[in-house]
């Protein structure tokens, strides 16, 4: 073994998640994924971005008439209600149908979840569809958790992320979910335990749709290991909270930051995903 591996395998070993996280990304770009997103119309251009530069494939099909067809075919899929229709939570719940039936995973992201007694309603009756992951900030993983309408300011919060931990370890234990709350630091947790990722920066949250796209991000790492969704999406929130923070440096504010975003999600290395990512266990 050469020296530049050794040094290379003893920085490994001082930050297993960048270990992991790199993983993820190769693994991302060799494999390719098809995810299918159901998604709101805010988001859809950037989720499909994100995927595409992180190394998924996107596919935006909505209607319930394609998903016997097309969900047997995709590696995951991601549920997002932001702009939730009667029309559209027919399919939502198809086609989570179609990849519980098929032991695909399928990740939830309750947007503005508190926000009106139909989308709290159509929320619950997701979670009882079993999600692998459910993804939101901490205003949202409260109300779904207490199954109430909460205080929201549309989809933003009004709690602060460390607010939300012991909702979403309660959500995790009721739903059989691995559940994360995004904030200053992104919580993820199976009920047991807890990790935080602390990479991002608050710029991202001027961004529409950051969090629909790192919850797409976290649908395809979880396609790529479905055994550890626990794992794939403290990943995913790391990842993306670094693509940030390297954009931000090239940034002048919001629009020319998620720009940046992509093209630094693109452009991720080993070196650098090994040394910056930065994950905690709280437990």
């Amino acid at each position: 073994m050469n020296l530049e591996q050794q040094q290379q395998d003893d920085q490994q070993d001082t930050n297993p998640w960048g270990t992991k996280s790199w993983t993820y990304i190769s693994s991302l770009k060799q494999q390719s994924p098809l995810i299918q997103c159901i998604t709101n119309l805010v988001s859809m251009d950037l989720i499909a971005n994100t995927l595409l530069s992180a190394g998924a494939s996107p596919a935006m099909i909505h209607s319930i008439l394609e998903i016997p067809d097309f969900t047997p075919h995709t590696q995951s899929l991601l549920i997002n209600v932001g702009t939730l229709t009667p029309e559209w939570l027919p399919a939502m719940k198809a086609a989570a149908g179609v990849a519980n039936r098929l032991c695909k995973p399928w990740v939830l992201d309750p947007a503005a979840v508190g926000a009106s007694r139909f989308r709290l309603k159509a929320c619950i009756e997701l979670v009882e569809l079993k999600p692998t992951v459910i993804r939101g900030n901490a205003s949202e993983i409260i109300a779904l958790s207490l199954g109430s309408l909460g205080s929201m300011k549309g989809a933003d919060s009004l709690h602060e992320s460390s607010d939300a931990v012991e909702a979403a370890k309660s959500l995790a234990k009721s739903s059989g979910a691995i559940v994360a709350v995004s904030g200053s630091v992104d919580f993820v947790t199976d009920g047991q335990r807890v990790v935080g990722a602390h990479n991002g920066l608050p710029m991202m949250q001027k961004i529409t749709a950051s969090g629909c796209a790192v919850t797409a991000l976290i649908a395809a790492f979880v396609a790529i290991d479905p055994a550890h969704a626990f794992e794939a999406t403290a990943c995913a929130l790391s990842v993306f909270g670094l693509a940030g923070e390297i954009g931000m440096c090239l940034a002048n504010g919001p629009a020319s930051l998620r720009m940046h975003l992509i093209d630094s999600l693109y452009g991720l290395d080993q070196e650098t995903v090994v040394q910056r990512v930065k994950i905690t266990s709280f437990s």
